[in-house]
């Protein structure tokens, strides 16, 4: 069962999946495209990152956040978790305070595979 907790019908939770989903893909596919501009990797990093954070948040709206949380953070998935969580904040940074361009690609690669994983 969904999570009872919640006042969102299912309907909603369904629609708002969705919403952030496309959204998130939308993100990630408009920041692969800005890679290929001459100063595109900040918004490469940036737009990615958003759209990753955004396909996460679309799994809160059909399990919600407290059972997301408890299931990311079961021991099975742990260290995918921690793995993804860390490429997230290490892609900005490698961005934007190193100034590191393969770094950044790099994490954003491990992000896409600790969330694959």
């Amino acid at each position: 069962k969904v999570l009872d907790a919640s006042t969102l019908s299912f309907g909603t939770r369904v629609r708002w999946f969705a919403i952030c989903f496309v959204a998130g893909i939308l993100c990630s596919f408009l920041g692969t495209a800005l890679l290929w501009l001459p100063k595109g990797i900040k918004l490469f990093a940036v737009f990615y990152t958003l759209g990753n954070i955004a396909a996460l948040a679309s799994t809160c709206f059909l399990m919600g956040p407290v059972k997301q949380l408890k299931a990311m953070f079961d021991p099975k998935r742990l260290i995918a978790t921690i793995v993804m969580l860390l490429c997230l904040i290490l892609t900005l940074c490698a961005v934007f305070w190193w100034n590191k361009k393969g770094l950044a690609v790099l994490f954003c690669i491990l992000q896409f595979l600790a969330m694959t994983w």
